[in-house]
């Protein structure tokens, strides 16, 4: 079993929970809840694991946040 991360956010328009997996093109999804987008992303990346491992030259760090001055 392997763990890949993931990028999520909530949608101030909609109120879903929006992530994509940074190892893999194209790998996102939504959902209402935390458990519904962890599940869809899972699936996600289950189908694009059919068509071989995931092939980043890139390892993901983290989130940052960076701080900057309001005008």
């Amino acid at each position: 079993m392997k763990t890949y991360p993931a990028v999520v956010e909530r949608d101030a328009d909609t109120g879903l929970y929006v992530g994509w997996v940074p190892d893999f093109a194209g790998a996102h999804s939504q959902g209402e809840t935390l458990d519904e987008l962890h599940g869809n992303l899972q699936e996600v990346i289950e189908l694009l694991l059919e068509d071989g491992e995931a092939s980043t030259e890139s390892e993901f760090v983290g989130v940052h946040h960076i701080r900057v001055a309001s005008r």
